[in-house]
């Protein structure tokens, strides 16, 4: 018999290919999408860079791609919302009447700490003395009190600062009332949140207000 020379067919394996370099789209913008919702869920002193990359779908180390530690990411998302606010005081800032635009200043200001109250702590939390660490937050934080302080110093050119600061604090502490419930359950009528705004803006701007009739409990009553 002749013998048969038997070749063995090997299968080459193709070469590994170079591993990927991460992507998920725009992975920065879906971070900063994911901490909003956790910060609405956890607020910001529960929130942490795990949660947000599961909220955002990707790895626990993804969020290290863009942000060093949880509070570069706090500091993008208080960015943000200081760009969103002031979107809304530059548009507020339109009208023509100088009294008129602080007044709807004002409005837009509260409506936005309403609207978003966890961001708004954020925004005015233990951060925002550090701000000059990160300048993107400072100069979003600076562009939007710019327009309060250009809108009051229109009004009145020699109180314009006191003006801007006096409307700042009065819009800013109604705020921090109304998102913490501190006026629901008071013994006077208060009417709805942006109408007491204005309110207590054209008053602050030496405007007459109406009166607003306290609604006090009666006490016993005293037999003459």
């Amino acid at each position: 018999m002749e013998a048969k020379n038997s070749a063995k067919t090997t299968t080459k394996r193709p070469a590994k290919a170079p591993p990927k370099p991460y992507h998920h789209g725009n992975l920065r913008e879906s971070l900063l999408e994911a901490a909003e919702t956790v910060l609405v869920e956890r607020g910001a002193h529960g929130i942490t860079l795990r949660d947000v990359a599961k909220a955002a779908g990707v790895s626990h180390a993804a969020p290290y791609h863009h942000f060093s530690s949880l509070n570069d990411l706090l500091a993008a998302v208080a960015e943000r919302a200081f760009v969103r606010l002031g979107s809304a005081l530059e548009l507020a800032s339109g009208e023509p009447d100088t009294g008129e635009r602080l007044l709807k200043i004002n409005d837009a200001y509260v409506a936005c700490a309403c609207a978003r109250p966890e961001q708004f702590r954020l925004m005015f939390g233990p951060l925002l003395t550090r701000k000059a660490q990160y300048p993107a937050l400072q100069a979003a934080a600076d562009r939007a009190f710019g327009f309060l302080l250009a809108a009051a110093c229109a009004h009145d050119a020699k109180q314009g600062p006191v003006l801007a600061l006096t409307g700042w604090s009065l819009a800013h502490g109604l705020s921090n009332l109304l998102i913490d419930g501190a006026l629901e359950g008071l013994p006077i009528a208060l009417g709805e949140p942006q109408g007491l705004a204005r309110q207590l803006a054209l008053r602050a701007l030496g405007g007459s207000t109406p009166r607003v009739p306290p609604t006090l409990p009666s006490g016993p009553k005293t037999v003459g």
